[in-house]
């Protein structure tokens, strides 16, 4: 059996980490390099930093950020926000990411996804997925949650699978800060369309919702909940543990 991953969210502004509900009202949660060395120290298998304002300023990621963030971890990092190019993933990768993920650009260019994954490998090549329940369907939203794309997200996730995408970080925006727990109806419906690996991510608030995220994932993200100290990676782990699933010690 695969061992199932956990991740810490690095959601970054202005080179500092930050966390809203529902992608708002964001308040400041500390220094990013600080707290990736901290969550790779308590036992985190992946460190994923979102620069969550570069799409809409229009901008890359902060590369000196996140070359400072590299630097002090040995897990894989994925860096994402503000990637458009096949220049960007190339900068990006040479800063010290193992990954990047893209998300407004996957949906506007999709060749940027084949491009990126014959040139560096689909390992690298992550696509992130923010879906919101309207009317009877999960619709893809960009540009940080604000622009409904109108795409069905279980549709996109087999078409970015398709274009060569090695990964989807699908993350519920209804979820999302709430600590009510992942969208399990999502996660599974989205997981068994596709073969590749999906990373649970919004609505973790308590150490079972991620046990019930990953029945279901190959990965469950938290920010807030690390941020705060509500729960520690380590102890989670032996929860998960305890309860029959296989994870990295």
């Amino acid at each position: 059996m695969t061992a199932k991953r956990i991740i810490a969210c690095l959601d970054v502004k202005k080179g500092r980490v930050v966390k809203g509900v529902n992608f708002l009202d964001l308040k400041d949660k500390g220094d990013p390099t600080e707290l990736a060395a901290r969550y790779e120290d308590e036992g985190a298998d992946e460190i994923v930093f979102l620069d969550v304002t570069a799409t809409i300023e229009g901008r890359r990621a902060l590369l000196e950020v996140v070359k400072n963030t590299a630097s002090v971890l040995s897990i894989p990092l994925t860096v994402g926000g503000g990637i458009r190019t096949i220049d960007d993933v190339s900068t990006i990768l040479g800063n010290g990411a193992d990954k990047v993920s893209i998300n407004t650009a996957a949906v506007e260019n999709k060749k940027l996804i084949t491009e990126a994954a014959l040139q560096f490998g689909s390992q690298a090549v992550v696509v992130a997925i923010d879906a919101k329940k309207v009317d009877d369907d999960y619709k893809v939203f960009t540009r940080s949650g604000s622009y409904n794309t109108g795409l069905s997200a279980i549709r996109w996730a087999k078409e970015v699978e398709a274009l060569g995408a090695g990964e989807i970080l699908l993350t519920s925006i209804d979820r999302d800060g709430t600590r009510e727990g992942y969208d399990i109806t999502l996660t599974k419906m989205i997981s068994e369309a596709v073969s590749i690996p999906v990373i649970a991510s919004g609505g973790a608030g308590k150490e079972v919702h991620f046990l019930e995220a990953l029945k279901v994932a190959d990965a469950a993200l938290a920010a807030g909940v690390f941020h705060d100290g509500v729960i520690r990676i380590q102890d989670l782990k032996m929860y998960l543990k305890s309860q029959g699933l296989e994870v990295r010690l």
